[in-house]
């Protein structure tokens, strides 16, 4: 599907006010009938409301619930505002709609002043009145509108529907976001080509993943032992230290401060990097060993991880050589990779955080995982990049749906960007203090195509994401790139560095699909 096809039907998408002055004031010569709901995928039932609802009247207005107000499910809308706008306004039907960023209709028809406001059958009067409609009913009276009840000859669920089969709308969601962001797959591409020479400082835990691939042999006959036999061990650089790689792989001036073991993957950690042309400033203890993380793999499938890691803060003298690394190294942007192996906690944060030189980009990611850790103690900064566990372990919050959630964490963070990373779902980006801004947040979905292997993902979209703020200084540019680098990740299997060349594929493959369903559509 092409921007065009949008495009069409932008002149009905009004405000309340827009509405009104095209409606005129009561009393009108034409009458104007508004309905008001959610229509996250639209159903027959919810056609058969609308063409009646318009069979009253001479005008139809449709007024949709915005994201932040919608709580019908963690993840619901499945179909964000703008697209459900668009999807409302391609109707014949309908003659404007209006994405309601209030948490009822109640401000949307004291402004327009519809001369009837339709309900559906359910909402009428069958022994009792919702409050919630009774309060409609009392605003249209103060003025002498009228609510009027749709037949309930069919019922249908949005529910019902997404639950059975949710709609793969990647690229719809894709197409909306360029278009209100007035960006293009040229803009992406330009950005993409322009990651290269930006000098960024990553601070964080360095960790070697190891995969260790094994055949079945079978369990022990006396104990519920499992045996395997040992094929291969391949190691790779992960961690903060994967990060470093990714923003080297897209052309960066990377220096990278870390705490290393004094052992022989030290030596592979520091011999990598170096190959990699990345300035490493390792800080010795040699009262821990380098984190290492060997998953047993058998026939494909993770079997056992064996964790080889100190966990413990670092000592005081490591803490002072990093802070003066990080004040004394010029950097476009300090990225703090958290993985809590003992560099990030409440006894060294602050000092680390007052390190950063001034006018730096400052990005924060605290990856949790099964440790204690919390985003929220990265504050003020620039961007930080949680994943939905690690916000709902730091709000405390098991319950929220996700858009309230990144509201939640946005605040009390204190930060100007947050990207919540949703897993197979993708990622929602929220911006702005005003939470009920229509454009303060959005959604990008997965575009994920071969996947093998989802660990180390967020470490590229942090990567791209750093990156592509800098180049660009759009958010929304970040996002989509730092996105499209995640799904690269999650197409290879262990720790590999993306490179622009892997993501431009990505790129290509995404506008030859818009390109494509643009055409199938004319």
């Amino acid at each position: 599907m092409s921007s065009e096809v949008f495009d069409a039907y932008d002149h009905k998408i009004l405000t309340a006010e827009q509405v009104r002055a095209a409606i005129g004031e009561r009393p009108r010569n034409q009458k104007v009938i508004m309905c008001h709901g959610v229509f996250d995928v639209i159903h027959p039932g919810h056609l058969r409301h609308l063409i009646y609802a318009k069979s009253k009247a001479d005008k139809l207005v449709v007024s949709l619930t915005a994201d932040i107000h919608i709580s019908k499910g963690v993840y619901r809308p499945h179909v964000p505002q703008r697209l459900r706008a668009v999807n409302m306004a391609a109707y014949e039907v309908v003659d404007y709609v209006v994405i309601d960023p209030n948490p009822t209709p109640i401000e949307n028809i004291r402004a327009i002043k519809p001369d009837y406001f339709a309900k559906g059958y359910e909402y009428g009067d069958h022994g009792t009145i919702n409050p919630k409609t009774q309060e409609e009913i009392d605003e249209l009276q103060a003025y002498g509108g009228e609510v009027m009840f749709t037949p309930g000859d069919y019922v249908y669920s949005s529910s019902n529907f997404i639950s059975m089969s949710p709609p793969d709308i990647k690229y719809e969601k894709l197409i909306m976001l360029l278009k209100s962001e007035a960006i293009g797959i040229p803009d992406l591409r330009q950005t993409l080509g322009n990651l290269g020479g930006r000098s960024v400082h990553v601070v964080g835990d360095t960790i070697v993943d190891s995969l260790t691939q094994c055949a079945m042999i079978g369990g022990q006959t006396k104990t519920p032992t499992i045996s395997v036999l040992f094929e291969e061990r391949k190691d790779y650089i992960g961690g903060a230290a994967i990060v470093a790689q990714h923003m080297r792989a897209a052309g960066a001036e990377v220096v990278f401060s870390t705490v290393l073991g004094d052992d022989e993957l030290r030596e592979f950690v520091e011999s990598g990097l170096e190959a990699d042309g990345i300035v490493c400033n390792p800080h010795i203890d040699p009262l821990r060993p380098t984190t290492n993380k060997n998953a047993i793999v058998v026939a494909g499938y993770r079997m056992l991880k064996v964790d080889t890691l100190d966990n413990a803060s670092i000592p005081t003298r490591i803490v002072e050589s990093l802070t003066e690394d990080i004040a004394n190294t010029e950097a476009d942007a300090v990225v703090f990779a958290d993985f809590r192996h003992g560099i990030f906690n409440r006894q060294t944060n602050q000092a680390l955080v007052d390190s950063i030189p001034e006018g730096a980009l400052r990005v924060a990611d605290s990856q949790v995982a099964s440790r204690w850790g919390n985003i929220t103690e990265f504050q003020g900064f620039d961007l930080v990049t949680p994943n939905e566990r690690e916000a709902r372990f730091a709000l405390a919050d098991q319950d929220s749906g996700i858009r309230p959630l990144a509201s939640s964490l946005y605040d009390a963070a204190k930060c100007k960007n947050l990207i919540m990373k949703l897993g197979d779902k993708g990622v929602i980006t929220h911006r702005s203090p005003d939470h009920e801004a229509l454009e303060s947040f959005f959604l990008v979905d997965s575009f994920v195509d071969d996947l093998k292997d989802a660990v180390g993902a967020g470490d590229a979209l942090l990567a791209y994401a750093t990156l592509a703020l800098l180049a660009s200084g759009s958010i929304a540019q970040a996002t989509i790139l730092g996105s499209l680098a995640a799904a690269c990740e999650c197409e290879y299997d262990g720790n590999i560095p993306v490179t622009t060349d892997a993501v431009s594929a990505k790129l290509d493959a995404i506008e030859q699909a818009i390109d494509l369903g643009g055409r199938s559509r004319t």
